[in-house]
């Protein structure tokens, strides 16, 4: 009974919903909202990676035992965005940064100016279904925040993933993902899905990550559900961890 209901408000926001549906068949709504949406991330971002600060900095305390036989690190950040990671990478680091965006850029170029410990060797438009132009085995570490809740299709960045890591590197993850779906959150996610989706460039609130995350060839998985007090409920639930291949 209480997902009937659910499915009749997410009813209801589809037909609210209806005008940027017209743009979006018509063309215009992605145009516009792709040149929109990275100085919405840029304000929003900070402030989220305040509220993140401890478990970012937990997360990624160990790159460094990822590193090559060189002693450098190779990391490649898939959906890299205003690059709001890159205070928590070693001193260094060989930085390979993708986004399908291009108008992120200028905020790219600008954390990079205040995080001169990083080293940028390719910046590249490219989504993560599709890293052709990055070689097979050439990366120690690949990272993802806050992404695979909108690309297209899972399965395929997993394994682009898994192509671009060399054996024996590590695949970084801190994500959204569905609650439980016994509880309210869960309930106000499916409602909310297709306004979420339309204003967060394609972000779902109720996507199972960790599924596909264990259903991979990674040899070690290392994965912890939390749950993260932000303001707005349906986003709370999240993943974090890391997985070697």
């Amino acid at each position: 009974r209480t997902m009937l209901l659910a499915a009749c408000l997410r009813r209801g926001v589809q037909l609210v919903l209806l005008p940027v549906y017209l743009l979006v068949y018509l063309g215009v709504w992605d145009a516009l909202y792709k040149k929109a949406f990275p100085y919405i991330m840029a304000r929003l971002a900070p402030a989220y990676n305040h509220k993140m600060h401890r478990q970012k900095q937990e997360l990624f305390s160990n790159l460094r035992q990822f590193a090559g036989p060189s002693g450098q690190l190779r990391l490649l950040e898939i959906g890299t965005g205003t690059g709001t990671n890159f205070q928590f990478y070693p001193a260094g680091c060989r930085l390979t940064c993708t986004d399908p965006n291009p108008n992120f850029e200028q905020f790219l170029r600008k954390n990079l100016l205040e995080n001169p410990h990083v080293q940028l060797e390719r910046s590249l438009v490219a989504s993560g279904e599709n890293l052709h132009q990055i070689a097979s085995g050439s990366m120690d570490v690949v990272v993802c925040t806050l992404v695979l809740c909108s690309v297209s299709s899972v399965e395929s960045v997993l394994r682009e993933v898994l192509r671009v890591l060399r054996r024996g590197g590590a695949f970084y993850f801190l994500e959204h993902v569905a609650a439980d779906p016994s509880s309210w959150t869960y309930f106000w996610q499916k409602v909310c899905d297709p306004a979420w989706k339309c204003f967060g460039d394609g972000c779902s609130l109720s996507r199972e990550t960790q599924k596909d995350l264990e259903k991979n060839n990674f040899s070690e998985l290392n994965l912890r559900r939390i749950h993260v007090a932000l303001r707005w409920m349906p986003v709370s639930p999240h993943i974090i961890g890391y997985a070697v291949k």
